[in-house]
C-alpha cells in the first residue's frame, strides 16, 4: 500500500552564507523573522524595511533519502511559491512557476542533497512581461505575469510583502503497481436518492496488472474494474439526508472511501467527506432584468455574504484552528455565504472543511483580479493546469456552490481604459469565457460557473449593470454618501463596503510608542487605499462634525459611520427581496493590522460592523425605509416559518417625549418581506424627532432619524453603569444614540458581545464582556462612547 513520509524537518534557508533553520511549510519572511534577521513587517513602518526580501533569490535545502522496498518513490510538493528549480545533488528534477499547483517528481532509488532554489517573483514576472508585452492593471506591481497570490504584491488594504518558499506540505510517497492519481466525485440527489459517481484515474508502474476499485458511502458498497488508467464506480444511497446552508437545515456529511486493489492487495486509499445537495444558479430574465439567485435543494436564497481575503499575508501560518475561528465568527454573524476573492488563493482543505461543517456556502473565484492577464505561454498552460487540479481537489466539498472566473477584469476592460491600451492584445477573456467554463463543464458539471464579478452575462450590456447579474457598488465609497446605496436595486451585490480603522488595542500593538492621530506616520502607513483618509473624512462630514484633534472621538465615529453605511445598503437591498438576491460585504477579514473595510481586524478583533452584521443578517430584520409614498417599515423574514406580530410605532423627540404612538399588526410569509406603511401622523419632522419601531416581545427594533446627526440637537448623554456577572449594565437617563463599549480599551484580551445600541430614556442594556481581568464600573465608563451633541 502507498506509504507517505512527511518532509517537514531538517530544512535550512541559505542567507548570506549562513544556514538558518527553516519551517516547512513556511516562507522566507517567516523564517527570517524567526531567526531575528528582519523586524516584524506588521509593526510600524517595518514593511518598507523588508522590501528587499521579495527581490532576492532564496534557497532551501535538506537531505533526501528515497530508499524503499516499493517500486516507485515520488517527491510531492503540495505548494511552491512560486518560480523555483528543484535539484537533487545538483541534478535538475524540474522547474515550477505556479503557487496554485502541486508538483510530483520521480526520485525512485535516489538520495542526496535536495535543493529548492526560488527565483525572485519580481524577476520571474518581469521576464514574462518582457516576453508577452505590457498589460494594464489597477496597481503598478507585476502580479498578472506570475501565477501567484496577487495581493502579496500589495493591495488597497494589504502590505507589499512578496513571498517565496515551500508554503504547503512536502512528502515522499512510496508505492508499487499503481496509485490513485485523481478522483472526481460527482454527487447528485433526487427524490431521496443520493448518487455518487467516482471517476478514478490511476498511475501505473506495471502496465499489465489487473486493477479494481471498491468504494463505500452511507453503508453502500460498489466495485468497478480499471480499464487501462481509469474507471468509474457508481453508488446509489437511499434515504439520504440533505446538506443545507446554515439557517436552512442541518449539515450531514458522509464518509466516502475508495480503495485501489490488485487482486486482494490494497494499493492505495482515497478518503473524503461529501454532502448530498443540489445547487442551481437562476439567471433567467424577468421584468427587472436578469436574476442571479442561488437555489439550494430547491430553496431560493437571499445570500447573506462576506468577501474573504487571505487571513494572513503569509498564508502558510494560518492553521486549521484559525480558519475555524474566523469562519465561526462569520457564521455567528448570520453569514451564510463566503466569497473567496480572486486576488488570493485556493484555500486549504481546512477552510472548506470548516465551511462544510458550519453550513457556509462558498463562492470560489479563480485567482484573477483587477488586471489584464496575458493569455500567451507560459501562462496559458499554467492557468489550465491549476484550474484542472483545483476544481478536482475542491469538488468533494458540499459548501462549494459557485465557480467565478475573475474579480473585476471584465469590468476593467470596459471601463478602466484597458481596451484602448491593449490594442488587441490578449487580456484574459479567453480564460473567463473559454478555458475556465470548459474545465468546469468537463470536470465539475454539478456546479454553476459565472465568467466574473461583476458580470451582466453578456457584452450587449455593461458588465456592472445593476439590473443584470452581479454588481460591485464602489462609487458610493469613492465619491458619494452611503445614502447612494438606495439609488437602485441590484440583482446581486457582490461587493460594497466602507472603511474604518482597526480596534484600538490592535493599533496600539501595531504602532508601538506612536502618538496616534489620523495622519500620524504609522496610521498613514497602515492606510493603503488611495486617498483613504480623505474619503473617510468626507464620508464622516456628511453626517457629523469632524472631531479635529480628538483621536478617540475620530476612531469611534469612523466605526459608527462604517456600521451605518453597510446597514444602509443591506437594509435597503434585503427589503427588496426577491429582486435583490444577495449582498456580499467587502470584507470579512484582514491580513494584517490596517484601516480597511473589514468587519474583523488583522488581530482578529471584531469591529462594531461585525456586531451590526449580526443584526443585519439575522433571519428576521426590521428596517424603516423612505419610499415615494412615505415612510415604510419592512419586516424581512428569512426564516422557514411565517412571522406575525404587532409593531409598536413611536414618534419621539430627542428629549424623550413620545409625540405619537400606534400599534399595527403585520404578517410576513416564510422567506418573504412584509411592508407596513407608517401612518403619516407618526412620520418625524425636522431634526428634533425620530421614529422607533419595535416588534412587541421580539426584541427587534428599527430607528429612523430624518436629519443628519450634525443637525440633531442631542441632549448631553447621561447614563448609569453597573457591574453584573459577565459584563456591565447601562441604564439611560437621556437618549443615548449608538452606545459602544470598546472593551479592548479595558484589556487587550477583552471582547464585548454586542456593538452599537441606541437607548431611549429609562431603557437598559446588558453588555457581556469576556477576557476582562479586573472588572470595574468606573473603568468601564471610560470605554463607553456614544454620539454627542455638536459642539
Amino acid at each position: 500500500m502507498l506509504e507517505a513520509s512527511p518532509l517537514s524537518d531538517g530544512w535550512i534557508l541559505r542567507h548570506e552564507g549562513e544556514a538558518l533553520p527553516a519551517a516547512v511549510p513556511g516562507c522566507v519572511h517567516t523564517d527570517l523573522l524567526a531567526a531575528g534577521v528582519i523586524p516584524d513587517p506588521f509593526l510600524g513602518r517595518n514593511e518598507a524595511e523588508v522590501a528587499w526580501v521579495g527581490r532576492r533569490e532564496w534557497t532551501y535545502e535538506t537531505d533526501l533519502r528515497a530508499a524503499s522496498a516499493h517500486e516507485q518513490t515520488d517527491l510531492v510538493f503540495d505548494g511552491l511559491d512560486s518560480a523555483a528549480e528543484i535539484l537533487l545533488d545538483g541534478q535538475l528534477l524540474g522547474r515550477t512557476r505556479n503557487m496554485h499547483r502541486s508538483y510530483r517528481f520521480d526520485v525512485t532509488g535516489l538520495q542526496g542533497r535536495l535543493t529548492v532554489r526560488f527565483v525572485s517573483a519580481y524577476a520571474e514576472a518581469e521576464a514574462v512581461r518582457g516576453k508577452v508585452g505590457e498589460r494594464p492593471a489597477a496597481y503598478a506591481e507585476p502580479f498578472q505575469y506570475i501565477r501567484k497570490m496577487a495581493c502579496s504584491f500589495g493591495w488597497d488594504w494589504g502590505p507589499t510583502l512578496v513571498t517565496a518558499g515551500i508554503w504547503r506540505p512536502v512528502r515522499l510517497e512510496h508505492w508499487s503497481t499503481a496509485r490513485i492519481a485523481r478522483v472526481r466525485p460527482l454527487v447528485t440527489v433526487g427524490q431521496g436518492l443520493g448518487v455518487v459517481e467516482l471517476a478514478v484515474d490511476v498511475e501505473r508502474s506495471r502496465v499489465e496488472a489487473p486493477l479494481a476499485v471498491e468504494a463505500t458511502v452511507g453503508g453502500v458498497r460498489a466495485r468497478a474494474e480499471i480499464d487501462g488508467t481509469s474507471g468509474v464506480v457508481r453508488l446509489e444511497v437511499p434515504d439520504v439526508r440533505l446538506w443545507w446552508p446554515r439557517g436552512y437545515g442541518e449539515q450531514p456529511l458522509y464518509d466516502v472511501e475508495l480503495t485501489l486493489l490488485h487482486g486482494e492487495d490494497v494499493l492505495d486509499v482515497w478518503r473524503r467527506r461529501i454532502g448530498f445537495r443540489a445547487v442551481e444558479l437562476d439567471r433567467r430574465p424577468d421584468a427587472h432584468g436578469t436574476g442571479f439567485t442561488l437555489v439550494v435543494n430547491g430553496e431560493r436564497l437571499f445570500a447573506r455574504g462576506v468577501n474573504w481575503i487571505p487571513d494572513d499575508v503569509f498564508p502558510s501560518r494560518v492553521p486549521r484552528e484559525r480558519y475555524r475561528e474566523r469562519l465561526r465568527q462569520a457564521a455567528d454573524a448570520g453569514v451564510d455565504l463566503v466569497r473567496i476573492w480572486g486576488g488570493g488563493i485556493y484555500e486549504s482543505a481546512d477552510f472548506y472543511d470548516a465551511c462544510d461543517e458550519l453550513g457556509l456556502l462558498v463562492w470560489q473565484d479563480f485567482p484573477f483580479a483587477c488586471a489584464a492577464y496575458p493569455e500567451e505561454q507560459p501562462l496559458r498552460g499554467e492557468v489550465e493546469a491549476e484550474a484542472r487540479e483545483n476544481v478536482v481537489r475542491l469538488m468533494p466539498h458540499p459548501s462549494l456552490v459557485l465557480w467565478n472566473g475573475n474579480n473585476e477584469n471584465l469590468w476593467g476592460f470596459r471601463d478602466w481604459g484597458w481596451e484602448r491600451r491593449l490594442a488587441g492584445d490578449s487580456w484574459g477573456e479567453g480564460y473567463y469565457l473559454g478555458i475556465l467554463p470548459r474545465v468546469v463543464a468537463e470536470l465539475d458539471p454539478t456546479r454553476p460557473y459565472t465568467a466574473g464579478s461583476p458580470w451582466s452575462g453578456s457584452w450587449d450590456r455593461h458588465p456592472n449593470d445593476p439590473a443584470h447579474g452581479t454588481h460591485h457598488s464602489w462609487e458610493v465609497w469613492n465619491r458619494e454618501d452611503y445614502a447612494g446605496y438606495r439609488a437602485n436595486v441590484p440583482r446581486f451585490v457582490a461587493e460594497f463596503g466602507w472603511q474604518a480603522p482597526p480596534a484600538y488595542a490592535t493599533l496600539r500593538r501595531a504602532l508601538p510608542g506612536e502618538q496616534l492621530a489620523p495622519d500620524s506616520p504609522g496610521m498613514l502607513h497602515h492606510q493603503k487605499a488611495d486617498d483613504g483618509n480623505g474619503k473617510l473624512r468626507r464620508g464622516l462630514e456628511r453626517h457629523f462634525a469632524f472631531p479635529d484633534g480628538d483621536f478617540d472621538r475620530w476612531h469611534y465615529l469612523m466605526q459608527v459611520n462604517q456600521a451605518r453605511a453597510v446597514a444602509a445598503g443591506i437594509e435597503y437591498w434585503r427589503s427588496h427581496w426577491p429582486v435583490c438576491a444577495g449582498t456580499v460585504v467587502w470584507q470579512l477579514n484582514d491580513c494584517w493590522p490596517v484601516t480597511s473595510w473589514a468587519a474583523i481586524d488583522g488581530d482578529g478583533r471584531e469591529k462594531p460592523l461585525y456586531h451590526e452584521l449580526r443584526r443585519l443578517y439575522a433571519d428576521r430584520l426590521l428596517t424603516l425605509q423612505v419610499q415615494a409614498s412615505g415612510l415604510v417599515l419592512a419586516a424581512v423574514n428569512q426564516a422557514a416559518e411565517e412571522w406575525t406580530g404587532v409593531l409598536r410605532l413611536r414618534r419621539v423627540s430627542v428629549d424623550g417625549v413620545v409625540a405619537g404612538e400606534a400599534s399595527v399588526g403585520f404578517a410576513a410569509a416564510r422567506r418573504a418581506v412584509a411592508l407596513v406603511e407608517v401612518p403619516r401622523e407618526l412620520a418625524p419632522v425636522g431634526p428634533k424627532e425620530f421614529l422607533v419601531g419595535d416588534v412587541e416581545g421580539a426584541g427587534l427594533r428599527a430607528v429612523h432619524f430624518p436629519a443628519e446627526d450634525r443637525e440633531v440637537p442631542y441632549p448631553r448623554p447621561e447614563f448609569d453603569v453597573a457591574l453584573v456577572p459577565g459584563g456591565i449594565t447601562v441604564t439611560a437617563r437621556t437618549l443615548v444614540r449608538d452606545l459602544l463599549l470598546q472593551a479592548d480599551r479595558l484589556d487587550p484580551d477583552a471582547r464585548a458581545d454586542r456593538g452599537l445600541v441606541t437607548l431611549l430614556p429609562g431603557e437598559q442594556v446588558t453588555i457581556g464582556v469576556r477576557g476582562w481581568q479586573t472588572p470595574d464600573a468606573e473603568r468601564a465608563r471610560t470605554a463607553l462612547y456614544c454620539v454627542e451633541p455638536t459642539r
